[in-house]
């Protein structure tokens, strides 16, 4: 029985990228030998055990042949035969197929290494073609690693053309699409992401309200960059560049879903594209089924992210009835999250990276007011609903106070 370390650790290590998890693959081994030496089972299509002390991940070696359609559509086989070699190359990319001995050794049958030196992600068979949820692992390693100065190999992009058209895209669940893409929008370059699944025909399967994005004009005096589907990606990268939150950054990426709703007679302009948003943020959260927290961000930020940049021109009352609907007195996360998710839109515009964005502070400022005025801080006299009409016309007070103190208001 032979272990190696596989994968990712073998990458990172080599690439001097910080990593985490580490699997095992092992060769010449049962599962019958691993369970007497005390490994836990945990595969459900193929063995895979837990180490009894480290619990990292050890895999049988094993073969596999495309069976049916999209992720799940394969027959794994393992067996003391199967070697090092044949586990390896049923992976996706020569990078993620190199291995390692307890000395330190490595295995690299595919050439791995030569296109680690070279920064290419570069499939190792034909095989990539069969898996339709390499499409998406390639795009989040090519965010990943971006920074590196990685890029996808012409031929390894040309598969995943073919997987974009042929149809294999729509048998990926739901789950699977947003597991890969929750990862990518924290990637450091998650606009990277989107781009590549752009380039291979992906975005337009998977993401259809963002490609749609691309072609649309905007008012080039509020937008230097012009093109819709442009802006999003800048903006998003304005959410990477500030390592904001990952509810944040989807919040960003489909803030503007709504311009690629507006009539071509009305370009460049987009009146009301805050209110024509709201349904395609809604499908897209649904299709993807989007966690509950990260689609009442992204649908407050669609709705209300004009009244953020709008902040100094508004009445006190309009501001406090925005942070309302915000829930500034329950949730003050999501008004900071609401705040962050702004200020990527207004930045995320070309020659307008760097500006200042003070209503981003004012803001902040507003919430930390009102929430500070509680019941207890009234007269004891005012009771029953009195409370709250008090507690509003105090909290509007504040915030017209705060207006009024404002050094971009004079």
């Amino acid at each position: 029985m032979q272990v190696y370390l596989v994968g990712g650790a073998v990458r990172d290590q080599l690439l001097g990228h910080p990593y985490h998890e580490k699997d095992y693959v092992v060769v010449g081994a049962t599962p019958e030998q691993l369970l007497a030496q005390g490994y836990q089972p945990v595969g459900r299509d193929f063995p895979v055990f837990l180490h009894p002390d480290t619990k990292e991940e050890y895999a049988l070696a094993r073969t596999e042949r495309k069976s049916g359609h999209g992720y799940h559509g394969f027959e794994f086989f393992t067996s003391p035969d199967v070697s090092l070699e044949d586990d390896l190359i049923r992976r996706d990319l020569t990078i993620n197929a190199m291995a390692m001995d307890d000395q330190g050794k490595i295995y690299d049958p595919w050439h791995g290494q030569d296109d680690l030196n070279h920064k290419i992600l570069r499939h190792v068979s034909d095989a990539f073609s069969e898996d339709p949820l390499r499409v998406l692992r390639v795009a989040r390693f090519a965010a990943r690693y971006y920074p590196y100065g990685f890029t996808v190999a012409d031929e390894t992009l040309a598969l995943m053309q073919q997987l974009a058209q042929s149809g294999e895209l729509q048998t990926l669940t739901a789950e699977r699409v947003w597991k890969e893409t929750s990862r990518a929008l924290m990637e450091s370059h998650a606009d990277i992401y989107f781009e590549i699944l752009r380039q291979c025909g992906a975005l337009k399967v998977l993401f259809p309200e963002i490609e749609a994005l691309f072609g649309v004009p905007q008012r080039p005096e509020y937008h230097p960059e012009i093109d819709c589907g442009i802006h999003t990606f800048m903006s998003l990268r304005q959410a990477c560049k500030s390592d904001y939150s990952q509810d944040v950054r989807f919040a960003v990426l489909v803030h503007d879903l709504g311009k690629a709703l507006t009539p071509r007679e009305e370009w460049p302009r987009h009146i009301m594209h805050e209110q024509r948003g709201i349904q395609p943020v809604t499908e897209i959260c649904d299709r993807l089924k989007v966690p509950l927290q990260t689609r009442q961000l992204a649908l407050a930020v669609c709705k209300e992210h004009l009244k953020c940049h709008q902040a100094f021109n508004l009445k006190a009352g309009t501001l406090w009835r925005l942070l309302q609907r915000l829930d500034v007195l329950r949730r003050p996360e999501r008004v900071k999250a609401f705040v962050q998710a702004c200020e990527c839109d207004a930045r995320g515009r070309l020659g307008l990276e760097d500006r200042e964005y003070p209503q981003a502070q004012f803001l902040l400022e507003a919430m930390e007011i009102v929430r500070n005025i509680k019941a207890q801080d009234l007269p004891p006299e005012i009771k029953g609903p009195d409370i709250g009409e008090m507690l509003i016309n105090k909290r509007i007070e504040a915030i017209a106070e705060l207006k009024h103190a404002c050094p971009e208001l004079k």
